[in-house]
């Protein structure tokens, strides 16, 4: 028989293994992405709308302009109402204005006796918090405690019996993974979203937290809800997003339930949150200072001062000392080292690795107590400038400090800057700063520092370190050529 018979029979069979191995295909592909229905169905009721009135301040009343807000990590719990008029226009009197309705936001409960976690930004303000449940239930809460730096806030209703939230571990979490979203974007209860962990440790500088970076569509009003792994565990409470028009463009961010957990215990226990610390001023390594300092990388944070008697003084830290690691743990910038500490608690004992002028140590320190928020830092001090000689080659005329100017800048050596143009002003360096050391030297007097930045190679980095009032960080300077 020839193929000319035998083709309607062939195309027949092309057409029957076609549709077999597209059927068995899709199979493979349904059997692949994930069901939520099933973890919708029994997680969900844990997940609260959380709505809030109160008094709005003079701040909140004011439309600012969407220009001036930064676009990268705008807080997603918008003031939904219009504009308001001054207060005082309104009630001549004095009398306060009356209550309103500030917004709504999410929330999930986090124990059968009524405690829901939420964030700090959905309830600041509030003087009436009402929560809804799935089932239509709705309690007045009561404000348990709230902490601005984590954006966690704890909430408590008069009840008992109430689902509860599985909580999971978001140290395990990995880049990759689905996660799924459920919250009351703009109003609407009990919206589901999915989609994936983009990114881990992404940083915001308002925030004493790492955020979890996921594509999961979040809109305003999903502030405080949960972020659920596939096993139905939370591992991050929603937060924050990047947008240019106040909605979802893609990218979303979550606070690490382990860190969210720490707050909303300590919140519950105390009221307030107790931090650790070290009592030592910190900064960034980057390139030009590891440069400098013949530093391996530019990872980890170095020293700029330490508290005298405090924990870091006790342990035997010193200035210019550069933290690579905490208990083994690398720290890649300076604000794992201060979020590693600040979530330690006070008593804690820890052995932190740093590089110290060439040379690798382990220091053992016991982390102290921080005060409350404590956030006073004295302004530069003004003193009259000595212009006696001409800038040097990075722009700085200094000169030597008698005892009296010594111990007003609590200072043992040191030299005083009377002018700063050039490349230190741009790096900025001011009149009146103290420089401590160049290129972890110290410098004693105003002849050796002049030594040092004639003596330094144009090609290299050159990094002072600078004291103003009571802070001190270093600067980095690369000296131009003639």
């Amino acid at each position: 028989m020839s193929i000319r018979n035998h083709a309607p029979f062939l195309g027949s069979l092309f057409v029957a293994l076609v549709v077999a191995f597209s059927a068995a295909s899709g199979e493979a592909v349904a059997r692949d992405l994930p069901d939520f229905a099933d973890l919708v169905e029994k997680q969900g009721p844990v997940v609260v709308n959380v709505s809030t009135r109160g008094r709005p301040s003079a701040r909140q009343q004011m439309q600012l302009d969407e220009d001036d807000i930064p676009e990268f990590f705008r807080r997603f719990f918008p003031d939904q109402q219009p504009r308001q008029p001054n207060p005082r226009r309104n009630n001549p009197r004095g009398q306060e204005p009356p209550l309103r309705d500030l917004g709504q936001g999410s929330g999930f409960i986090m124990s059968a006796d009524g405690y829901v976690i939420t964030n700090h930004h959905v309830v600041n303000g509030a003087e009436e918090i009402t929560v809804t449940l799935q089932d239509k239930r709705e309690f007045k809460a009561k404000l348990v405690g709230s902490d601005d730096r984590t954006d966690i806030a704890v909430l408590k209703l008069d009840a008992s019996g109430l689902p509860k939230a599985q909580i999971g571990d978001s140290d395990k979490l990995r880049v990759g993974e689905w996660v799924l979203a459920i919250g009351s974007p703009f109003g609407f209860e009990s919206t589901v979203t999915a989609g994936i962990v983009s990114a881990k440790q992404r940083e915001n500088r308002e925030a004493l937290t790492p955020f979890i970076q996921t594509d999961a569509a979040v809109n305003p009003g999903n502030s405080g809800g949960p972020l659920f792994n596939l096993r139905g565990e939370v591992v991050g409470v929603n937060s924050q997003i990047f947008t240019g028009t106040g909605g979802y463009l893609g990218i979303s961010f979550a606070i690490p339930i382990n860190i969210a957990m720490n707050t909303a215990n300590q919140l519950i226990k105390s009221g307030k949150i107790n931090r650790g610390r070290l009592a030592m001023l910190i900064g960034p390594v980057s390139k030009d200072l590891a440069e400098a300092l013949g530093l391996p990388n530019d990872k980890g944070a170095i020293i700029s001062s330490v508290e005298k008697d405090g924990p870091a003084d006790k342990a035997g830290l010193k200035s210019e000392d550069v933290i690579q690691k905490i208990n083994g743990r690398a720290m890649d910038t300076n604000s794992d080292v201060v979020r590693t500490i600040a979530n330690m608690a006070p008593g804690t004992k820890v052995t932190l690795t740093v590089w110290r002028k060439g040379k690798v140590i382990d220091v053992s320190a016991t982390v102290g107590a921080a005060p409350d928020e404590k956030k006073a830092t004295k302004a530069a001090e003004k003193k009259d400038p000595k212009k006696d000689a001409k800038p040097n080659r990075i722009g700085l005329v200094v000169s030597d400090m008698d005892a009296d100017e010594r111990k007003e800048k609590k200072v043992d050596n040191g030299v005083l800057v009377g002018e700063a143009v050039g490349v230190a002003a741009a790096a900025g360096v001011r009149e009146g700063d103290v420089i401590l050391a160049v290129n972890a030297v110290d410098v004693k007097s105003a002849l050796q520092f002049e030594d040092l930045v004639s003596r330094h190679d144009a090609k290299k980095a050159l990094a002072l370190l600078v004291q103003r009032g009571e802070q001190k960080r270093y600067l980095t300077l690369r000296i131009e050529s003639k």
